[in-house]
Formats: C-alpha cells, structure tokens, sequence
C-alpha cells in the first residue's frame, strides 16, 4: 500500500458488501517462490447492498495470470497489483475463477502466505487474505470454504487446512495432494494453510454430546516432546468451555501448528490454529515458569475463540473488541480457575497499567472501540484487549454472575454465524436483565482512564459514615470532554479493632469486609452508611473493580493495616505498593534517600508466613517498578532520578531484610523434579525475588548465592532469576554468566532470545553500544520478529533510562532500526514504535529529542502505512 494514498476509514461510514460470497474453492500449488493459487467464487448481488454497484474486490501485491467469469475469459486489465474491478457484474449468481501466483519465499512482511522454517503457512488478519488473491476482504463476507493443496510429498509431507480432511493421496511425480472442507460460514482472515515437514504429537478429546474431535500439534521436528504441555492445556481448556460457559467444539479435528516467523503470538483460525513456537514449546530446561503460564492463556485464548471470534465473528474491525477483549476476559478467567485468582488477578491488573494505562495518558490513546484507523494493524492493542477484558468484567460485576451466564447464552444462540457489534452483545444483557445499558456502552466510545477522588467522613456523634466519589477523565485526542461513566465500586470497611461494630445494620450486609456493590453514575456521589461506631478503613475497588485510578489520601497507618488485615488479597498487595510508591515519589521530587521503616519491617515480618503462599508473597515483596513510579507522577518525569530512587529503597529493603532473606532463600532450594504447577512455580518466584534483594544488598554471601543457584539450577526459571540478578551489577560475574549462559544454548533460539533480553535491559550507560553490537551477532536477525523484540524491543520498552537518555541517542537509535524494517516487516516496525507512547510525560529536554526523532521519522519519503500512522499520531 502507498501511505501518501491511504486513507481514513470511518466506522459511520460502515456500509455492507454489495456482494456476497457464497462459496470459496481455492486451489493451491505450492511452491517456494511461484506458489499457485485458483480461487473459485460462487457469488451473488447482497440485498442489503446496491443494486447494480461494480465489484471491487481486494487485492495486495499480486500478480494475475487469469480471470474467468461465468466461464468467459476477462481481459487483464480488470486487475491491479492491489485490486479487482468489474464495472459490471451480472444481476443474479455468478462464479470467478480466479488465478494469481505469489511468492512465499519472498514474503518477509509475514501476511498472507509465507514460508517459515520448513513449512509454508498463512497469516491472513486483519487484511493477509488479499496478499493470496483477489477477494472482499472484509469480516462481515462469511463464506464456506473448501481447500485443496498440492506439493512435494517428499519436501512437504504435512498439509493442514481448516475444517474437516475430506480426502488426500498420491499425484505423479513424487507429489500429493489433500483437501480440507469447513462447514461453518466463516471470514476470509480466518482461512489458514499449512504445508510442510514437521512433527507432530496426538491426543484426542471427547465433548459432552460424545463426538470425538482427533488433536494434534504441529512443529519442527524434534521439538515433538516439547508441545506436551500445550496438548495438555488444549484439552483443559475445552473442558473448561463447556463447563462453564457451554460451548462445545464443533469438527472433528482441531490442530495447531506452531513456527518461529511470526509477527503476532498466535491466530484463530477455524480448526487450524497457527502459533509463534514461543506459546507452544516448553520443557523445564528452556522455558520458565511465566512461558508455561504464557502457553496455558494462549492455547486457551486462541481455543475460546471458537465461539467468541469464529462461529460469532466481527461485523467490522472497529468491532475488533468484540471479540479480543471478550476472549482476553475468558482466557484470565480460565487462567483464574487453573492456578490462583488472586495472583492471576494482580498480574493482570500490573500489565494493565503498565501498558494501557500508559497508552491512555499518550497520543496513542483510542476507544475500546476505534472511530477510525488508518491502519487497521496498529489498533492490535493493550486497549482492545486488556481493556476490552476489563470492561466485560465489569458488565459481569454489575448484573451479578447468573444474569451474566444467561447474557451469553443468548449472545450465542442469537447470532452463532453471524459477524456481530458491540451494541448486538450488549443488547443481549439488556433484554436478559430488562436493564438500561446505554451509560454503560460510554466504555467503549470514550478513550482515557477515569480518575475517582474519594473523600470520607465518620461522624461520631451521628455514628455515621459517608463516603464521597467524584469521577473525571482527562481529554484524550479527538474527545475533549467526557461524560460520567457507569463504575462499579466493590469497598470493604476493615477496623482496627477487629471486625466492625454497629449498632444498626438495616443498610449493610452482615459481613462489613465485604459491602454491597456501588454504581457509581454521576459526576459525584455520595453514599452514606449509618450506625457506624468506629471509624472504619476503606478498602476501595476490591478486585479492581474497575479500570480506574484512585486518588485516596490514606494515612500510612490506614494503609499498612489493609496491608497486613484486608480480607481482599489485590488490595492487600495495593496498599503494599501504595506505601512504596508514596517512598520512592517523595525520593524522586526531592532527590533524597528512600527509607521506611515500617515497609522493611512489614516485608521481614511477610517473610515469616510467605512459604503459605509463596506466589502472593512474591507479588507483595516486589517493590513497584521504574514505569509504575513515572506513570503516578505523570509529568516532568526524569527516568534516571526514578531508577536512583528506586534503587536507593531496593537496597534499604535489602539491608533490612537481608537475613531473613538468605535464610528463607536457602530453605526454599528444591531437590524435587521440577513441576509446572502454581504453587512450583510460586516457590520459584518467591525465590527470585529474594535473590534479587540479596544480590542488591551485595554482600559476598548473596553474591554466592546468586552464582550457585545460575551454576546449579535445573530448570531456566532458576537460571534465568540468577543470570537476571548478576546482570544487575557490573563486573566478571555479570559476563561470565552471560558467555556460559550462550555457549550452553546457543541452540535453542528461544532460549536465545532470553538472553538477548537479559542483556538490553541493563540499565547502564554502555547498554546502547552492547546492543547495536548484539545486532550484528551471528544469532541476531532482522528477520525474525520474536529476535528483533527480544532485543530492540526489550531496550526500547523496558530500559526506561537508557531508551530515554537525555542526549537522544537511545531514540535515535530506535528510529533508524525502525526505518530499516519498515520496507521488510511494516508491522514489527509500527509496534517497536509505540515505545513513544509516554514521551509526552517526560522533562522538556527528552521530551525535545523525541520529538525531534519523531519528526525526523515523519519526514522519510516513503514510510509504511503502519509506521506513517503511529508517526503522525505520536505528534498530533
């Protein structure tokens, strides 16, 4: 696509496709360099579009070798590299036969048909499908698909379709040929093929109604035992489908196929979903407990899509939510259920703000659901998907869990095979709960994080309690006011004599830990509770209840009492991080030393009971990050003032704490064979966390602990913890670990990838160089997008003070990268890009190198569509 074309597209100028495509034949040669492809297309004029309006059918860099309609031959100028135009197609049915050749070898932007490794394989979304051939590539044109393909059998022994295998066999000269066949009506960017030489592990699945649906998993040979896990979180997720949401597979056989040239973490499509290897591959040698956690939500994720992105697809993209955030909140709940709530809760709600909120406060921000894109590939973010889980979680929160389940329920019954909005999905509570959802549905059409300040009052004489809400949201681009949102508010009173008294409970629930649940509507808003006797601690948002930030001036005694007493474990963990990060903000406005006495003392006293739950012990140790401290004072941010701050509490802590520390460090040291499962895994997080501090305290024996547990750890979790905390201190120690630490994998290319990360995120001056160094080595390629993140986009996304060094060099860096795959991998570019999403929040000084980067950037001649986009809204 040329950029200086493209235009807006605007979700009111949505209109349905004048034509409808009944049935896809498509028949492929493959063939690394000039693969073949026939498209067969029974069609029709759409009655809910115009009448007699030409076929303008979609195309990107094709190449045409013939077109026939109804059987008579067209002329090539019909045909464009980028499109397909007939001005006048017949009134009724017709059939195209259309033939294109493409070059997968070739293909290094990783959409639509490409080679990977030894396989061929498809990425069609959004918009890949028209890099095969000539098609309305649109989610609202559902079609039945039948595929045959066609190769060398002895090259490309495997070839895999969606649906349902109707038939395969032998061809003359050494090739063969197999033929897939879809039932369900589906979008072209579902449509996925994959031909080649691999491995494979199967297992099978019985559904509750007694089909039995054969599985397999696809991958480079030798890497057969390594899908064990993935199959195993396969089946639970389909178990968990049905029970708790009632949803059955729906063919015979489900794959997945897993390579390592991919630009996203893995894809949908029906019956054949197709993986980074990254969320599919795992032993306790090269993957960590987060890839295991990582495997089990994307198999999952990419399983449930079944019923909530296939069977009920998108009308358009603007409707992209619809179904990631709604798969995204069934894929946490999954996760939710298979380990601990609690932990899973936090974890999401740290990557939440990490990321979206972050996005919120920038340029970038957008609507859960976009009024407009320029390219449909930028709006792949934190806000659809993390945010759009959010929301769906609290639509849940607010009509109670059954009237959710019955919501769903006729979601899928009123429009299984259909492509849906947000205001069909919607809808279906409405009429389920005879609620008014229209204040609700302001969560999709206004951008930006909602700021609730919260003033209290006890009144002791009247023994009464009110509690005062006022909810804003900042302006965002294009929406400069807003109005109030619908927020659900889950509070509980904590006292600090116990459980709370009253006299009189008439408005209250019998448990005051857990009090019923305020819609908070208006602007402002006052709740007051009677027959309070003793001022009560308010622990807000439980859960987080919504996708807010608070604004709460509690006292450090308030705040440390729901620390240690909060019945709720994410406030538990929030008033801990509270307490920090009201530390290290002082530290960095008033460039003193952080202490605290009563955070250290509370952390040694936490480690006494942290082997009870030693995941959730982890979370509460965890000091808030560098970004958690930039994103809460918002303005004028100096990274490098929040990292000395940061590491002036880290090493306080660990001074305080350190005995207790390296007892309970040794304590947890495991003979056991390693095991995947949560409370495993928790150990070794509790464990990591520890080291860390040791390794901060930097005495010799926390230094020895960290070199014997890197020498004598037996699974990459151990490994990757003790190599993470040497690289936190210059010196032999640091590249010892890092050249054994290659020279022992220098193999296992995601392994690899790891230690290119460990290495990018050093927060050191010299890391800029010791990163363009690392691009030229031999296991670094521009190529490959799991390599350029692990590196580029490890530094440019997680090294706040070297990306963001005050002499602009980090950020120039980034931009010539950027521009040196942007005619490659226009996607990979884009999302490497969105690094300067927070570049507003910084002091004036980065805040003109980046601009100057950006600007520099903007002014390239022939810049993607992809990176054109997030360039010119970067400085909007």
């Amino acid at each position: 696509m040329n950029a200086e074309k493209a235009q807006p597209v605007l979700l009111k100028d949505y209109r349905p496709a004048d034509y409808n495509i009944v049935e896809v034949h498509l028949d492929f040669i493959l063939d690394d360099t000039a693969t073949t492809v026939v498209a067969t297309l029974q069609m029709a004029p759409n009655p809910e579009g115009e009448e007699g309006a030409p076929l303008l059918l979609d195309g990107d860099d094709l190449s045409l070798v013939s077109a026939y309609l109804d059987g008579v031959i067209l002329d090539p100028a019909v045909a464009t590299p980028d499109s397909f135009v007939l001005k006048s197609p017949p009134n009724g049915p017709f059939q195209l036969k259309i033939t294109t050749t493409v070059n997968p070898l070739g293909n290094t932007k990783l959409m639509g048909l490409f080679r990977s490794g030894s396989a061929f394989c498809t990425q069609c979304e959004a918009e890949g499908f028209r890099r095969i051939t000539y098609f309305l590539d649109r989610p609202d044109v559902m079609s039945v698909y039948t595929t045959r393909i066609e190769a060398d059998k002895t090259s490309v022994p495997i070839l895999l379709g969606n649906g349902n295998l109707e038939m395969q066999g032998d061809l003359p000269n050494g090739r063969h040929f197999a033929v897939w066949h879809d039932p369900h009506r589906k979008p072209c960017y579902l449509f996925a093929l994959v031909g080649g030489s691999l491995g494979s592990i199967h297992d099978h699945f019985t559904t509750s109604s007694g089909r039995k649906v054969a599985l397999g998993i696809y991958v480079e040979p030798g890497n057969e035992s390594r899908a064990l896990y993935a199959m195993g979180a396969l089946k639970r997720s389909m178990q968990w489908d049905e029970t708790t949401f009632g949803r059955e597979y729906d063919l015979d056989v489900f794959n997945i196929v897993a390579v390592s040239d991919f630009n996203m973490g893995a894809m949908e499509n029906k019956g054949l979903n197709i993986f980074n290897d990254k969320y599919v591959l795992a032993q306790p040698g090269t993957a960590t407990d987060v890839d295991y956690a990582h495997i089990e939500a994307v198999i999952a994720h990419e399983y449930f899509h079944n019923w909530t992105g296939n069977r009920i697809t998108c009308r358009d993209w603007f409707q992209l939510c619809l179904k990631e955030g709604l798969t995204v909140f069934r894929d946490q709940e999954f996760s939710s259920d298979e380990r601990s709530r609690a932990v899973k809760r936090i974890q999401d709600v740290k990557s939440l703000r990490s990321v979206q909120f972050v996005e919120d406060a920038g340029p970038l921000a957008h609507n859960v659901r976009p009024e407009s894109y320029l390219e449909i590939n930028n709006f792949y973010t934190s806000t659809i998907y993390e945010k759009g889980a959010e929301v769906v979680r609290m639509l849940k929160a607010l009509i109670g869990d059954a009237a959710f389940r019955s919501g769903m329920d006729n979601y899928f019954a009123r429009y299984d095979g259909s492509a849906a909005t947000i205001e069909n999905f919607i809808a279906c509570f409405a009429e389920v709960t005879g609620r008014n959802l229209d204040q609700f549905m302001l969560w999709y059409s206004q951008a930006g994080t909602p700021q609730v300040t919260v003033r209290t009052k006890f009144d002791q004489v009247l023994k009464t309690f009110s509690l005062t809400l006022a909810q804003k949201t900042e302006p965002t681009p294009k929406q400069a006011t807003k109005l109030p949102f619908v927020i659900p508010v889950r509070l509980g009173f904590v006292g600090y004599n116990g459980p709370m008294k009253v006299e009189t409970s008439s408005d209250l629930s019998a448990d005051f830990s857990s009090l019923p649940l305020i819609e908070f509507t208006e602007q402002t808003q006052t709740i007051v509770y009677k027959g309070i006797t003793e001022r009560p601690v308010v622990s807000l948002f439980r859960g987080f209840s919504a996708p807010v930030k608070v604004i709460y001036d509690q006292s450090d005694a308030d705040l440390m009492l729901l620390a240690q007493n909060d019945t709720d474990p994410f406030n538990r963990w929030q008033s801990c991080q509270n307490l920090a990060l009201r530390v290290l903000i002082k530290g960095v406005l008033e460039g003193s030393p952080c202490e605290s006495a009563a955070l250290a003392d509370s952390f040694d006293l936490l480690l006494q009971d942290a082997e009870k739950d030693p995941a959730f012990a982890a979370l509460m140790l965890a000091l808030p990050s560098e970004g958690d401290i930039a994103r809460e004072i918002a303005h004028n941010v100096d990274p490098t003032a929040v990292r000395v701050a940061r590491e002036s509490l880290r090493f306080f802590i660990a001074s305080r704490i350190y005995i207790n520390s390296l007892a309970l460090h040794r304590l947890l040291r495991s003979t056991a064979i390693f095991s995947p499962d949560a409370r495993s895994a928790g150990k070794r997080a509790l464990k990591a966390v520890l080291l860390d501090y040791l390794v901060a305290y930097g005495s010799a024996e926390g230094l020895q602990a960290a070199r014997t547990q890197f020498e004598d750890a037996d699974n990459m979790s151990d490994k990757m913890a003790a190599m993470s905390a040497l690289s936190t201190r210059a010196g032999d120690d640091r590249e010892q670990a890092f050249e054994t630490f290659y020279q022992t994998y220098k193999s296992e290319h995601l392994v690899m990838d790891k230690w290119f990360s460990a290495q990018a995120v050093i927060s050191e001056a010299a890391t800029l160089e010791r990163v363009k160094q690392l691009t030229k080595h031999p296991a670094f390629s521009f190529s490959n997008p799991n390599r350029v993140r692990s590196l580029i986009g490890a530094f440019a996304m997680n090294n706040p003070t070297q990306f963001n060094r005050a002499d602009g060099e980090g950020y120039r860096f980034l931009t010539d990268t950027v521009l040196q795959l942007d005619a490659k991998n226009p996607q990979v570019a884009s999302r490497l890009l969105t690094s300067f999403r927070s570049w507003r929040s910084f002091e004036p000084k980065r805040q003109t190198q980046a601009r100057l980067a950006l600007e520099t950037l903007a002014a390239q001649p022939a810049l993607s569509a992809d990176v054109k986009d997030i360039v010119s809204r970067s400085l909007v």
